[in-house]
C-alpha cells in the first residue's frame, strides 16, 4: 500500500500558505476536510507532526485552526516530507534466512540502497520551497485543462 501521508500534508501546506497570503490566514480541521474530501480527524493527523516540526502553529477551541509558522518561503518540501513521514524507510529490507549469497547479504544491500534513495529524494525535496510548490501549483491550474481554463 502507497503511503499518502506527505502527498496530504503537502496539499494542506499549500493551503495554508494560500490562505497566508489574503484570507484569514487560519484554518479549521473541518475546512480542510471538506476541501480534500476527507475527515476532520486526518487533518487533525496529519497536522500534529507539522506542528511538532515547527511548521504549522495549531490553536484550539471555536476560531481556532492551522496557520503557517513560517513564511512560506523558508520552509522545504524536504521539512515537510520529513514531519509526515517520520523515519519510515522508502521501502523495507527484506529479513531472510541466511542460505545463499543472495539471501545472507540482501538484508545490508537493500538497507544501504533505500538510504541512498531516500537521501537523493530529501535532496531533490531540499531544493524547493513551499512558495515554489504553491507557485507551481498555480502554473498548473492556468494551463489548458487545469481547473482555471476549465471554468
Amino acid at each position: 500500500m502507497l503511503d499518502i501521508r506527505f502527498c496530504r500534508a503537502l496539499q494542506v501546506m499549500i493551503r495554508l500558505a494560500v490562505a497566508a497570503e489574503g484570507e484569514s490566514a487560519v484554518l479549521s480541521s473541518t475546512r480542510f476536510a471538506e476541501e480534500l474530501g476527507t475527515n476532520p480527524s486526518l487533518v487533525r493527523k496529519l497536522l500534529v507532526p507539522l506542528a511538532a516540526g515547527g511548521l504549522v502553529v495549531s490553536t484550539k477551541g471555536r476560531g481556532g485552526g492551522a496557520k503557517l509558522a513560517r513564511p512560506a518561503e523558508e520552509i522545504t518540501l524536504a521539512e515537510i516530507y520529513r514531519c509526515a513521514v517520520g523515519d519510515k524507510p522508502l521501502w523495507a529490507s527484506p529479513d531472510c534466512e541466511h542460505v545463499c549469497e543472495t539471501t545472507a547479504n540482501a538484508t545490508r544491500y537493500f538497507a544501504d540502497l533505500t538510504a541512498e534513495a531516500e537521501q537523493a529524494v530529501l535532496a531533490s525535496l531540499g531544493d524547493r520551497t513551499l512558495a515554489d510548490s504553491v507557485r507551481e501549483f498555480r502554473s498548473i491550474d492556468a494551463e489548458p485543462g487545469g481547473k482555471a481554463s476549465a471554468e
